[in-house]
């Protein structure tokens, strides 16, 4: 029997727990093993700022303390020893946040793989299960391909479809997206064991990108309508959330959607983007925005709980009538 083909997989956040735990879970007789995890160093977490592993540290901490976890600041020369000494055939990556230079990539006689949730070549770049639902797709997807030099430009090695019913999260389409990794990587590092990696090449002149996202993405355009809000709404959950101001406070709209025409009573006089027109007792809090109105269903204010509209109405008496973002 062939030596079992020894993979170095590379992930931090939740999203690429199942994976690693798909690998990690082989048993033996497999023609793949888990040779180790590299993964971003621990972080400060919470109010108290405790050094904490990452999801995918904690994960394999779970199931096993004989497989090696590497946390290294850099990918440097020690880094590059200490990986060496695990004698990995193969890297296989999914969200780990940091760049392969060559003599890393040099380690793996296999090279190495990259999961990236959405069909490639669309949507190359750190953010791509956002940019699907900012940018209203019907289907998105998931791709593992060969990495390359270029960001996500690698050769295809599988590819699997994601229908999209337009009321996904980012959150929720992230463990979708973690459940289909989970059930691809497996029989592809079998494929791998035997064939050895053969892929196609993506049509680049087709490649779309998307860019990291920050805090300040997060800032509701009142003036934008109200399909583009309710999208950000979704896509910016669980972070960095969607807030506007009010009374000078920060205030979340957590859970919002876009209202048909005419399926609740317009203003008699046109109303500004951010106004708060009213309630409606089936949709929530409705604010006027740059075409459309929007029903807010769960807000909260910074330091405080989030709370279901009815809620934070009892505790909000001069809500009403007030524009927001102001």
């Amino acid at each position: 029997m062939k030596k079992p083909l020894r993979i170095l997989f590379a992930g931090s956040p939740a999203i690429a727990v199942p994976a690693l735990e798909a690998v990690a879970g082989c048993g033996e007789g497999e023609v793949f093993v888990l040779a180790g995890l590299l993964t971003n160093p621990d972080s400060p977490r919470g109010r108290s700022g405790k050094l904490e592993p990452t999801e995918c540290a904690a994960a394999l901490d779970r199931l096993s303390h004989e497989i090696q976890i590497l946390k290294p600041e850099k990918l440097d020369g020690a880094t590059r020893a200490e990986v060496e000494a695990l004698e990995p055939d193969l890297l296989v990556s999914f969200a780990y946040g940091k760049i392969f230079g060559p003599k890393f990539l040099g380690l793996f006689p296999l090279g190495g793989i990259n999961i990236h949730p959405s069909l490639l070549p669309k949507y190359r770049g750190p953010t791509p299960i956002p940019a699907a639902i900012i940018n209203g797709e019907t289907e998105t997807g998931i791709t593992i391909q060969r990495l390359a030099e270029e960001m996500d430009s690698g050769d295809v090695l599988v590819q699997e479809k994601v229908p999209l019913d337009g009321l996904e999260t980012t959150a929720s389409l992230g463990e979708t997206m973690a459940k289909k990794a989970s059930e691809l990587l497996p029989a592809l590092l079998r494929d791998i064991a035997e064939n050895g990696l053969q892929g196609k090449p993506q049509d680049h002149d087709a490649a779309t990108y998307c860019s990291l996202i920050t805090k300040a993405d997060g800032l509701i355009d009142w003036n934008m309508g109200a399909l583009e809000i309710e999208a950000r709404i979704r896509a910016y959950t669980p972070w960095p959330l969607s807030w506007t101001m009010h009374g000078g406070l920060e205030l979340f709209v957590l859970k919002a959607q876009a209202l048909e025409p005419g399926s609740v009573e317009a203003p008699s006089d046109p109303a500004l983007p951010g106004k708060v027109l009213g309630k409606d007792r089936n949709n929530g809090i409705i604010v006027q925005t740059g075409k459309g109105v929007l029903a807010v269903s769960e807000l909260q204010y910074r330091t405080k709980k989030a709370l279901e509209w009815k809620a934070f109405l009892n505790g909000a008496h001069n809500f009403i009538g007030e524009r927001l973002g102001v």
